[in-house]
């Protein structure tokens, strides 16, 4: 405990430090981009750095409580570095360059969307953080969160149609409403839509990865075409903010920016972002779970192979 109440304690000092950085970001003017120095336009806002220390240090300890108690099964090491990368996805987008300038430029705040819902997030689930929470819990914990899991409103978000659904309605209700524009002025929206989106995701990433234990399990023909379907509502949505001919969200008019593309080429290039990029890590999760399902089939075979064996063996013996 007391290394966590260190790492804790210097989580928050620094976010206090960082606390004018984070301010920085949503409405004053900030330098046009530069190399190298834009690489020093780090934010470290105290919220989500807190959040992702915590997040790191509890998955490290459960690590640590599970391998000691089960040296035969520990925790798989890929897993922990997939969190881990998980996380390190969350902390560039919210702390790095991409956090300071994604209040002047659209383009950048769409690259900061995009690695929460479609790197972050999968790369977290990968991690089987569940899994791994149930091997670390006593059992009066384990049988509370077990009751969470097969609870009936678990049950229904966690459902492929309405986790989808949800994905799709969070991103088209957030880009085409005043909400939008109000988050790049209200800090405390502002972490309400990175939350919605990240939360979003997990749900709709969760059944496509399978690495945890969910109340609906997909087959892999299933996970492709649910991730084909994905495809068409992204492009619809990049084309849509692509092509819209005024600038939707007038803070970037008003943000004073005197540097980079205009608004609205701005707005058209942050649609290609959407376009272009979301389908490519929709095609790459599709090709995952290709692979997938090829492993799933070959430890089948496997399974049936040593079964018919043992079989043959057994009638010989006879």
């Amino acid at each position: 405990m007391r290394p966590m109440r260190r790492i804790l304690s210097s989580t928050i000092v620094l976010g206090l430090l960082a606390t004018p950085g984070a301010t920085l970001a949503h409405g004053a003017d900030v330098p046009a981009p530069a190399f190298p120095d834009v690489l020093f336009q780090w934010t470290l806002d105290p919220l989500p750095l807190l959040g992702i220390v915590l997040a790191g240090a509890a998955y490290l300890w459960a690590v640590r409580h599970v391998n000691r108690a089960h040296p035969a099964n520990r925790q798989p090491v890929h897993r922990s570095w997939l969190f881990g990368g998980g996380l390190a996805a969350i902390g560039v987008a919210l702390l790095s360059p991409i956090e300071a300038y994604e209040g002047m430029l659209f383009s950048v705040h769409m690259i900061q969307h995009m690695l929460l819902e479609l790197v972050a997030a999968p790369l977290l689930l990968a991690g089987a953080p569940i899994t791994l929470t149930l091997r670390a819990a006593n059992p009066p914990l384990r049988r509370g969160l077990l009751r969470i899991l097969h609870s009936r409103v678990v049950r229904v978000v966690s459902f492929p149609v309405v986790a989808w659904i949800l994905f799709a309605a969070v991103n088209w209700g957030w880009h085409f409403s005043m909400l939008y524009d109000d988050a790049l002025e209200n800090q405390a929206l502002h972490y309400l839509q990175h939350a919605s989106f990240l939360g979003a995701a997990l749900l709709f990433w969760w059944p496509v990865v399978g690495a945890d234990p969910s109340p609906w399990r997909l087959p892999h023909p299933a996970r492709l075409l649910y991730l084909f379907l994905a495809m068409p509502q992204n492009s619809f949505l990049g084309v849509a903010l692509m092509s819209a001919s005024t600038v939707l969200y007038p803070h970037y008019l008003t943000n004073m920016r005197v540097w980079g593309l205009a608004p609205l080429d701005d707005q058209a290039l942050g649609g290609v972002i959407m376009w272009v990029v979301g389908d490519l890590a929709f095609l790459a999760g599709m090709m995952v779970v290709v692979v997938l399902w090829m492993r799933h089939e070959d430890r089948r075979t496997e399974g049936l192979d040593r079964r018919l064996a043992a079989e043959r063996a057994a009638r010989g013996e006879l």
